[in-house]
């Protein structure tokens, strides 16, 4: 069992951008370009944007009239073509590499594709275990994921320990009845079980 804090756990339960990694610059790039295409408010999408699924967001902020489906595909296929800036973050190779297959998952609001092209982009392996957006039928803060990724591991969700960065995921983790670490300063640190700038 993992152990993190001098706590065992039964398994590592991950979100990705932003707490494995951090494509933030990508991320708002992509999002400021289709909010100036829709004459969207970009400051008020990207304070909320990060640990959502696109197309959540592309549904909170769409204006009338406006194609769901074919809006998240577009910046799907914009973020599959902008890795720039992509970083990991920084002890997460040396801790994942200290990890038995069965001991961590990723949790995340991507899709899968996406997800693959900014795991390679930092070389972080894929899980066994890989939720992505096409997994869940609701996403954060809906637990749906983390349950789904601790049934999958065939270990309790109250044993397990998530790590997040956003508030989205914060609840998410803490609804599905995990301990949560908060990884970066988007969430206050006494939200989480622990709290951590990276994992050196």
């Amino acid at each position: 069992m993992p152990l993190f804090c001098n706590t065992r756990y039964a398994a590592f339960l991950f979100d990705m951008d932003g707490t494995l990694l951090d494509s933030t610059a990508a991320v708002e790039r992509v999002w400021r370009r289709w909010c100036a295409r829709h004459g969207i408010d970009a400051e008020a999408l990207i304070a909320v944007c990060h640990g959502v699924r696109g197309e959540d967001t592309v549904r909170r902020f769409a204006t009338p009239g406006m194609d769901i489906a074919t809006e998240a595909q577009w910046l799907i296929a914009a973020e599959l073509e902008d890795v720039d800036g992509i970083v990991a973050i920084d002890g997460v190779h040396a801790l994942i590499a200290g990890l038995a297959p069965t001991e961590w998952a990723i949790v995340t609001s991507a899709p899968r594709n996406l997800a693959e092209v900014r795991l390679r982009a930092i070389d972080l392996p894929i899980p066994q275990v890989f939720i992505t957006a096409e997994d869940v039928t609701a996403g954060k803060p809906d637990p749906q994921g983390f349950r789904l990724a601790a049934d999958r591991l065939g270990v309790s969700i109250a044993d397990c320990l998530v790590f997040e960065d956003s508030p989205a995921g914060v609840a998410a983790g803490k609804a599905a009845g995990a301990a949560v670490a908060i990884v970066g300063p988007r969430v206050a640190p006494e939200e989480g079980t622990h709290a951590i700038t990276d994992y050196r």
